[in-house]
């Protein structure tokens, strides 16, 4: 359950709410949620998305890329990723980039990273 000054979402493709027990994206909004990543615009546009649910100007929501569904008691369930990143020893690894890495290496034609 969230801490008392952040409020969570469980938003569909289109940004709405799904009802309990249905899958989606775990969204973050509140005074938690910060301005955005420092010196990487695109990625904040991506990831910061205005909160309609809000009534206070400029509020954003937080797009956490994690698959969740609200149980009937209220608690969030994690159920993986909505994308292929994964977190080792607190850092962010994207699949893809390691794929694309190993697929970059002489004598490898084809790579596919599992987790």
């Amino acid at each position: 359950r969230p801490i008392g000054n952040a409020r969570m979402y469980v938003l569909d493709a289109s940004g709405r709410p799904v009802p309990r027990g249905v899958a989606g994206e775990l969204y973050v909004g509140g005074a938690v949620v910060t301005r955005g990543y420092v010196g990487r615009p695109e990625l904040t546009a991506e990831r910061y998305v205005p909160d309609a649910y809000s009534e206070e100007a400029g509020a954003r929501l937080y797009r956490t890329g994690d698959k969740v569904r609200q149980r009937e008691d209220g608690k969030l369930e994690f159920l993986g990723r909505v994308d292929f990143q994964l977190k080792v020893r607190g850092y962010r690894v994207e699949l893809g980039e390691v794929e694309a890495g190993l697929g970059a290496c002489e004598g490898v034609r084809e790579a596919v990273v599992v987790a």
